[in-house]
């Protein structure tokens, strides 16, 4: 499982829009984020740079 550090989640939709984002991505099994912590959790082996993309698309910032 990889962690993701990603800015500009405020609540649960934004949640659910990165989460919609990552499942896309080719090569993730799973994914899970929290707006508290500011964080994505992804399970697979996806490429970074598409998670990346994904999380950007979504409208938010990562620091991978």
């Amino acid at each position: 499982m990889r962690t993701i550090e990603i800015d500009g989640m405020a609540c649960g939709g934004c949640e659910d829009n990165v989460v919609d984002a990552l499942d896309d991505v080719p090569g993730v099994e799973s994914a899970t984020a929290d707006h508290e912590a500011g964080t994505a959790s992804v399970e697979g082996d996806a490429a970074d740079a598409a998670l990346t993309s994904a999380i950007e698309e979504a409208g938010h910032e990562t620091a991978f």
